[in-house]
């Protein structure tokens, strides 16, 4: 809490702004706008800084993440991004680990946003937009945790060698205890604060990095009695998640599994670009926390600069960082309330189905804020 205003100590915030590549530049704006709207609603201060990350990083730096990025995250509350990658430099390699190939993988590791969320729900406006048949996905909410600093995505053992005159790559999948308890812990305090059910997905029949994920989940299950709490195989897992979407409320999951899992919930409602992101450094019940916060909806090269990028991912991607990073959990509340309103009223990017721009958007869920 810091500066004054009437007397009265006025709650400051810093934000790292990231842009990053394709449409990340255009909706880190229409978050940025989010931003400053709920910070004049909530009566506290936001401090925006600016940086580069990624390819755009790489173009001007040679190098995905800076150092003076990563220290004025170190410094910032939050940081959020806009979207990263391009097809144009999948293949650019660098010196260092994992970490290093990619400015995102790079800020969790140095930061340690272990705890990942991928919320989704099935949004009433957008039913006829997903595959489902009537009442099947009607207001399913589930939340997919993904640890976000171990397994596959950060092999330390990685790379191509030639066996046998054929080529052959390959990626250490390794967790220790500690990742998987700590995660496993937050996992069970968010299922807490929701509706008191938590599945945890591997693939322990087949791989040994599972089988210990499986025991130590299990074994902090324990301490969390009033969780109803199971253990399911990860291929079962996303076929139910599609068959009886009803029964899910969180999903814990490893890096690579989170990742596939959360795409795949995308359908629940009607399009990727729906899809708010958290990274969070520490488990929820430490209070605020450092994270950082980005649509899942990826670049999309194919349609930047075109203005057609959908915000809500972004604009919902604020929402979590105001309840989870900033202590203001009700303007989540009111920004959901806000888009579900828009969607109502038929003001829709053409990827679900409409024919406004994400400026559009964005400026129609503003209104609904303050209206």
């Amino acid at each position: 809490m810091l500066g004054t205003t009437r007397g009265e100590q006025v709650l400051q915030k810093r934000i790292l702004a990231l842009g990053g590549d394709g449409i990340g530049p255009e909706i880190l704006t229409y978050g940025l706008q989010t931003v400053q709207q709920l910070a004049a609603l909530a009566g506290i201060e936001v401090e925006v800084t600016h940086g580069l990350l990624h390819d755009a990083a790489w173009e001007a730096h040679q190098t995905y993440c800076t150092d003076d990025v990563l220290q004025q995250a170190r410094i910032s509350d939050a940081v959020l991004i806009g979207a990263v990658g391009g097809p144009q430099w999948d293949n650019i390699r660098v010196p260092g680990g994992a970490e290093c190939q990619d400015g995102l993988m790079y800020l969790r590791h140095h930061l340690q946003t272990y705890l990942g969320l991928r919320p989704v729900r099935a949004w009433a406006p957008l039913l006829g937009r997903t595959p489902f048949r009537e009442n099947l996905a009607h207001q399913t909410d589930v939340l997919i945790l993904r640890e976000m600093c171990g397994g596959a995505m950060f092999a330390t053992e990685r790379g191509r060698r030639d066996v046998g005159g054929l080529r052959q790559g390959y990626d250490l999948t390794a967790y220790d205890e500690a990742e998987v308890a700590r995660f496993a812990h937050g996992g069970f305090q968010l299922a807490r604060q929701r509706r008191g059910r938590l599945v945890s997905c591997d693939k322990s029949n087949v791989m040994e990095s599972y089988k210990l994920w499986r025991e130590v989940v299990t074994e902090v299950s324990r301490n969390y009695p009033d969780v109803v709490f199971k253990n399911m195989f990860a291929d079962n897992c996303a076929y139910q998640l599609m068959m009886r979407p009803h029964d899910f409320d969180v999903i814990l999951s490893c890096n690579q599994l989170g990742d596939i899992l959360s795409d795949l919930s995308a359908v629940y409602a009607g399009s990727l670009g729906m899809l708010p992101s958290a990274c969070l450094s520490a488990n929820p019940d430490q209070g605020p926390v450092f994270g950082i916060y980005e649509s899942t909806a990826g670049s999309a090269p194919d349609i930047a600069g075109q203005g057609i990028a959908n915000p809500i991912g972004t604009i919902l991607s604020v929402a979590m960082m105001f309840t989870y990073s900033f202590g203001l959990p009700e303007f989540e509340t009111k920004v959901e309330a806000a888009i579900d309103a828009t969607l109502k009223d038929g003001i829709r990017t053409p990827d679900i189905g409409g024919s406004a721009t994400g400026s559009e958007v964005t400026r129609a869920i503003l209104e609904r804020l303050t209206g």
